[in-house]
């Protein structure tokens, strides 16, 4: 491919191959015309510059928009995330860089990482901190700015690390981190773990990401940011630094409007439990008294600091992350004004190796324009289920080595991988053991692939890897059932990719969106879904996968709920699925095109990222 450089004199793109090119200084310099590199060697030291500093859209004062995220999952060897929001920030991160607009991440540096999962032999799970150097992969920044922290203050330092598109657009992402030496012990652990800790600590880290992130922007030369986009409820505290910036600088009365027109809310919980919530004795000992105790309370509730309503108070946009979503989010918030904007993924980060081929032979462009996968229709079948052979084979040698457990290549293989909770219903396929036996003696053979952490104080979802466990043992020698521990990005990809179907049971409508299935999409691999988040958009009923139980929006975790969606569960596999898998390969692979075509092309960051400018961004409504 001919590259493409910028001529230093006029600023002008030039052919590689083509361009005028001289030397100066031990660097190779391309012009558009003699006219310009005469100009340059006239006055190399006018022009020089240009060559060194950053394009215009790249440079500080150009950046207009702030993503303040808890969590944003780069890489696996970046232990800053724990599962869903993480990788959404990330992947939208990604996006951002291949369409060149002009935003910056904002987040905390976790020394600790969320945890390393260790299970043993009955699936008892154990957490271990995560041993990495953030030296190895972040660059560190000289400015600092200074928090208050239980009347203390605290020292923040600024890493960064740079994301690069494929456009070779960087996105900056600024990670806070308090282990500085000048701070006392205690406040040098508040960036150690991610989720960690009791209420205080919880809401000192948010203290650090909302405010001090605010300051350290300003410190860092970001003056020209006009959106901040609170990626949920944790970054909330920055509305209040905005606010006390503002009244100091003006020293008038409190113009909320003008907050409210700079800053964007993305809500991702769809349970009043799930929103942080800080009792005003913790806030005002722990915290920051940036406003007035009663004006915090008039944004942010008057008992409690509820940090999604002070987000919701001062927030120009707010939105869900599916269509299910915002209509839950609305009921829940009846007061605002709520819109949706279905969450995506990634598209080249979560394609595998053999599908970016395949992709690349017959959809040239497509992961820069990901919409053009709905050319995968035309893609050869042959080739397709090829394609899914070397993932599935990767995915396969993967669990021999981690397992020692030797799966089939011809059997029907299930994937479930995820954060392991209640809600997400992890052993649901397993409510009818006998009735599975059932299935597999008169329709065909399954296997199982299953991954994914629990919170260290959620029991219930630790019980739930207990139970796959003691399933796996129960169905020994009739199907194969492996746990693989320590889920990550990386491994996420190769279970995504490599199995034939995508499993999905949450309670009903505790899913806001999901992406798992959208990762699986990319890979031509169908899913089968409760009808909740995104699976109610994505869902064309034996084309692009399967539905379990009915569309109501219901949330229940009754026994008998349960059991009619394991009845449908079943009724599927024995009489749809598993007949089609074995039966009827032609008719298997064109649904995996489908899914490609008509779920991957539309499921994907690029054009979340793009509504989030036109709708988020632009809009001052």
């Amino acid at each position: 491919m001919n590259s493409i450089f910028k001529d230093p004199v006029c600023g002008m793109t030039v052919q590689g191959e083509r361009a005028l090119s001289a030397f100066y200084q031990e660097r190779q310099i391309h012009f558009c015309s003699e006219f310009c590199r005469y100009k340059f060697f006239e006055h190399p030291e006018k022009y020089a510059t240009a060559l060194v500093a950053n394009g215009y859209d790249e440079a500080k004062e150009n950046r207009q928009i702030a993503y303040f995220s808890m969590e944003v999952a780069v890489g696996s060897a970046i232990p800053n995330y724990s599962g869903g929001l993480g990788v959404l920030a990330g992947d939208t991160l990604k996006s951002c860089a291949d369409l060149r607009v002009p935003i910056v991440g904002v987040s905390l540096l976790y020394h600790q990482g969320y945890f390393e999962q260790v299970l043993d032999e009955w699936g008892n799970q154990q957490e271990k901190p995560v041993q990495w150097e953030p030296e190895r992969f972040l660059r560190p920044l000289t400015e600092s700015i200074e928090v208050t922290i239980e009347q203390r203050l605290v020292r923040v330092r600024a890493w960064q690390y740079d994301i690069i598109g494929l456009s070779g657009y960087t996105v900056p992402l600024i990670l806070l981190d308090a282990g500085v030496e000048e701070n006392t012990d205690y406040d040098r652990t508040l960036t150690d773990f991610l989720y960690g800790g009791d209420e205080r600590y919880r809401f000192a880290q948010e203290t650090l990401l909302g405010i001090g992130g605010v300051r350290m922007l300003n410190a860092l030369g970001y003056r020209g940011i006009e959106r901040f986009h609170l990626n949920e409820g944790h970054a909330s505290l920055l509305v209040l630094e905005l606010l006390n910036r503002q009244h100091q600088e003006r020293a008038a009365e409190w113009d909320f409007n003008s907050i409210r027109s700079q800053c964007v809310f993305t809500t991702h919980t769809p349970v009043p439990a799930g929103h942080d919530r800080f009792g005003y004795e913790l806030v005002q000992s722990v915290g920051e008294e940036v406003i007035p105790l009663d004006v915090l309370q008039m944004l942010a509730g008057s008992d409690r600091l509820n940090m999604t309503v002070l987000g919701l108070n001062l927030s120009h946009y707010v939105n869900g992350v599916a269509k299910r979503h915002e209509e839950v989010s609305q009921k829940m918030f009846p007061a605002q004004s709520i819109h949706h904007i279905t969450n995506g993924v990634h598209s080249w980060t979560w394609t595998c190796d053999s599908f970016r081929t395949l992709y690349d032979r017959y959809i040239p462009g497509w992961s820069k324009d990901p919409a053009m996968l709905r050319h995968a229709i035309d893609i050869p079948q042959n080739e397709i289920w090829q394609a899914h052979l070397a993932a599935k084979t990767q995915l396969l040698e993967l669990i021999k080595v981690r397992t020692n457990v030797s799966l089939a290549t011809d059997i029907l293989t299930i994937g479930f991988a995820r954060r392991a909770t209640a809600y997400k219903r992890i052993d649901l396929v397993f409510s009818d053991l006998d009735r599975l036996r059932e299935i597999v003696s008169k329709v065909g053979q399954l296997q199982f692939v299953f991954a994914g952490k629990a919170h260290p104080q959620d029991h219930p979802g630790k019980e739930s890897i207990r139970r796959i466990f003691e399933v796996a043992r129960q169905l020994q020698g009739e199907i194969s059932v492996v746990f693989l521990p320590n889920y990550d990005l990386d491994l996420a990809r190769t279970i995504v990719s490599g199995v034939d179907l995508w499993l999905n049971t949450p309670q009903r409508p505790l899913e806001a969106s999901g992406t798992s299935g959208m990762k699986a999409a990319h890979n031509g691999v169908p899913s089968f879904s409760v009808l909740d988040g995104w699976w109610v958009e994505g869902c064309i009923e034996g084309v692009t996968g399967w539905s379990i139980g009915s569309r109501e929006s219901e949330t229940s975790s009754s026994e008998f709920l349960n059991q009619e969606d394991g009845e449908d569960l079943y009724h599927k596999l024995q009489n749809q699925i598993v007949p089609m898998y074995y039966r009827d390969r032609e008719g298997w692979i064109e649904l995996m095109r489908q899914s490609i075509a008509l779920n991957a092309s539309f499921f994907n960051t690029h054009r979340m990222v793009q509504q989030y400018v036109t709708n988020a961004y632009l809009s001052r409504s």
